[in-house]
């Protein structure tokens, strides 16, 4: 929409050129990648090569599940997982949460770090298999979870990480998970395609079907090659996004909002601010009057009026809660659309210090 400034990326990130352009071509000679026949056989070879190309660009040498996005992915590795117990950090995204059912929660410090003395204790605490579920990256906070130290913890029981990457997959090196999510949308792709990331198919249950029998239905053909180019596009401008990040940062400071999880270490591209007095819906309404797109909390969450699950693990009030939104960075937002967006903090903080006093 013209002149518009959108900041909202961690809900999904407009498709890149190349990923566009891969999508169209494959349009124009697209079959069922499972069928016997010539033109079966050509786009089962594109698939494939779309698989190698995603593993490679993510330096990934295991095995890779197509599915439609993180969530199906997220649901496959918990419902089809052979472990005998599920655990889940507490800030984990909501599809974790809904998939994982009601099952044990590893708490976070207050700055949104799994606690990893709780985890050894929970772990300690059975001969069971377990599935232990953390983030590489909080959606709401943009908090990293230290994954290479959690995996110690995790396997020396034998136990198995799996790992949402939907955040950082194409922005940040992968974990060495035993099962990862990933999602195409969240990097630049076409929406409506994902992967699970899978270093052992021996972990989990087969459903038959396509995918090595591990995901019914038909492949999606031209979003595989759209994902591919996504994630071999050049991903420069997120070094450029911590620049940015840290001058927004700054600039909320200094008007009196505070920075979610300021002292963790972050992504860059996602931030989380509160601006005390103002509740996040009424900001997100002046927001978007002004041109402005941000959200508060994840994308699946925004709509709800529950305070944020990510927030009150982290020790945060309901009332403090309230007042977070979310601003999060793309490969062509620059320092003009912090001016931009700071322009309308300012005004609205301002008017609700008014009214408070």
């Amino acid at each position: 929409m013209k002149d518009r400034l959108y900041l909202d990326h961690a809900a999904t990130m407009p498709m890149l050129p190349e990923a566009r352009d891969a999508v169209a071509e494959a349009f124009e000679s697209w079959a069922n990648p499972s069928s016997p026949h010539g033109e079966g056989r050509e786009a089962r070879a594109a698939l494939e090569e779309a698989r190698k190309r995603i593993a490679a660009a993510l330096d990934w040498d295991g095995e890779l599940i197509f599915t439609s996005g993180a969530s199906e992915a997220i649901a496959l590795a918990i419902s089809c997982t052979k472990a005998e117990r599920v655990i889940v950090s507490a800030v984990e995204h909501d599809a974790v949460l809904r998939a994982a059912g009601d099952v044990e929660r590893i708490p976070v410090d207050h700055q949104g770090h799994v606690d990893g003395g709780k985890l050894n204790w929970m772990l300690s605490g059975s001969d069971e298999t377990a599935l232990v579920a953390i983030q590489s990256v909080n959606s709401e906070t943009g908090v990293k979870q230290d994954l290479d130290d959690l995996r110690e913890r995790i396997h020396v029981g034998g136990n198995w990480l799996f790992a949402d990457c939907s955040q950082s997959a194409g922005k940040l090196p992968l974990p060495d998970a035993d099962l990862i999510a990933i999602s195409a949308h969240k990097l630049g792709g076409p929406p409506g395609i994902g992967a699970l990331l899978v270093k052992d198919f021996a972990t989990l249950h087969a459903l038959g079907g396509q995918e090595r029998g591990y995901r019914p239905g038909t492949e999606n053909l031209p979003a595989a090659l759209g994902f591919a180019a996504a994630l071999e596009a050049p991903t420069g401008w997120v070094s450029r996004a911590a620049e940015l990040r840290e001058h927004l940062d700054k600039a909320i400071e200094q008007e009196g909002g505070s920075i979610v999880a300021g002292e963790a270490d972050r992504i860059p591209t996602i931030a989380s601010y509160r601006m005390p007095g103002v509740a996040a819906n009424a900001q997100l309404i002046q927001f978007d009057m002004a041109g402005i797109a941000v959200s508060a909390g994840s994308a699946c969450s925004s709509g709800s009026l529950k305070p944020s699950h990510v927030l009150t693990a982290m020790g945060w009030s309901e009332a403090d809660a309230a007042e977070v939104i979310r601003v999060s960075f793309g490969p062509q937002t620059n320092r003009a659309d912090i001016y931009r967006f700071m322009d309308v903090w300012k005004r609205l903080a301002a008017e609700g210090k008014g009214r408070a006093a």
